[in-house]
């Protein structure tokens, strides 16, 4: 790479993407990352396995750009043509490539599967390319030069193509001749929208510095607020920004960078040396599921109890028959023997409890869908909260199970003080 700004395309491919089977996420990681080291994403095509097509793409894309990183179409079946096409737009031959055949052998014995015909495929590359390690997937990711044009072929799987980004995004930021001087802070938030946060930051007053540029990213369960700044320079007036959030989103912000509100629970009960057990009914197990995609979560996580049914209530976690009569399953009084039960049969510190109506149908008058009640806490300490988050069913469960992890969060840390979300969706 020769020039300060150099130009990036990205060339998607996959009859599933241009179909809609696949939803198209990849871009939007590759051009996170290369933000970090301030490039940006100049133009994206994406197109079927269309050879000739692709092949069109390839030459226009190559001769008008610095950087091409294609997306797809490194698998062992017929459709997966992105070695092939750069091999005849660079008009040379497909070869077995030694490091591949290698990758390929270690990831099947690991497996214990066997290497056969179709996978092999994934080790023709063209003559020439370098290899880009894949240190999770079969299909290794490769590199060659197009003329002035440096081509990255990555895999399609997502999984697969994060845990490749480190090493181009690094390559890339030490091929650039300025190196990159952009810092990017990202803050974690629950509990508050876009437009409230900034609401928020505009009624505080004063002058936001022209050099910090603020951004959001919503999402569920949480939203992203964005520091970004071009130039050591501004690091200070970065920091002053971050104080002024923290001062006025304080409680709601979760963590830096990636963190997730179950990997912040888990972090909190670990340094306190506690244990925690989850009873749920309208979220459907969805609690237990976020905080066992955490790596080591078993260390604070006791047990998870779906009690979807009165009768399951009942026998797993000991709710009275007579408390579900006279109130109802979605009640405090259940929510409070939810957390009791779980507490007990889980040796566990604290609770989350949930039960409530994800809809579409089953509300009342009394008891309109959206309706939740929430315990939290440690056995004699529980608390309860009855929220109403009229939206779609699975949003619903996103959301309410964000929530109960958010109490548990926000106890933990010995935060007082009520979350703006309360006040809004608080039970009429």
């Amino acid at each position: 790479m020769t020039t300060q700004s150099p130009v990036v395309q990205l060339l998607l491919t996959g009859n599933e993407i241009m179909s809609g089977d696949t939803v198209d996420s990849n871009s939007a990681m590759i051009a996170r990352r290369l933000s970090e080291i301030a490039l940006g994403v100049y133009r994206k095509i994406t197109v079927g396995d269309d050879p000739e097509l692709l092949k069109t793409e390839l030459r226009a894309m190559a001769d008008a750009s610095d950087v091409v990183i294609i997306n797809g179409g490194l698998g062992p079946t017929i459709d997966d043509l992105t070695a092939e096409i750069l091999a005849a737009v660079a008009g040379v031959p497909l070869r077995e490539h030694p490091e591949a055949v290698a990758h390929l052998e270690t990831w099947c014995a690991a497996r214990n599967l066997q290497l056969n015909a179709a996978n092999r495929k994934q080790a023709m590359l063209p003559e020439g390319a370098s290899i880009v390690d894949n240190p999770i997937g079969s299909a290794v990711g490769f590199a060659m030069q197009l003329g002035q044009c440096q081509v990255i072929c990555t895999p399609g799987v997502p999984s697969e193509l994060a845990a490749m980004l480190d090493a181009i995004v690094t390559d890339l930021g030490a091929q650039l001749e300025q190196p990159a001087e952009r810092s990017i802070l990202r803050l974690q938030t629950f509990g508050l929208g876009e437009s409230t946060a900034q609401q928020i930051i505009s009624d505080a007053g004063g002058q936001w510095p022209g050099e910090v540029d603020l951004g959001f990213r919503a999402g569920a369960p949480q939203m992203e607020i964005k520091l970004t700044v071009e130039n050591h320079a501004a690091l200070p007036a970065q920091q002053r920004c971050r104080a002024l959030l923290e001062e006025l989103f304080g409680d709601h912000i979760i963590g830096e960078g990636d963190t997730q509100l179950a990997e912040r629970v888990l972090q909190l009960l670990q340094q306190q040396g506690s244990t925690l057990t989850t009873a749920e009914s309208c979220t459907g197990g969805l609690i237990a599921s976020m905080l066992t995609r955490v790596p080591g979560s078993s260390q604070c996580f006791h047990a998870g109890f779906v009690t979807y049914s009165n009768t399951i209530k009942e026998s797993v976690l000991g709710v009275q028959r007579g408390t579900l009569e006279q109130h109802g399953a979605v009640s405090e009084e259940v929510v409070l023997e939810m957390a009791e039960g779980a507490l007990q049969r889980a040796s566990a510190d604290y609770a989350i409890a949930v039960s409530g109506i994800a809809g579409p149908d089953g509300g009342s008058d009394e008891k309109p869908v959206g309706t939740v009640w929430l315990a939290w806490g440690q056995q004699g300490q529980l608390r309860t909260r009855c929220l109403h988050w009229p939206v779609e069913r699975s949003l619903f469960q996103t959301m309410i199970a964000a929530a109960g992890l958010d109490m548990i969060r926000r106890t933990l840390l010995g935060i007082d003080e009520e979350p703006r979300y309360f006040v809004q969706r608080s039970a009429r």
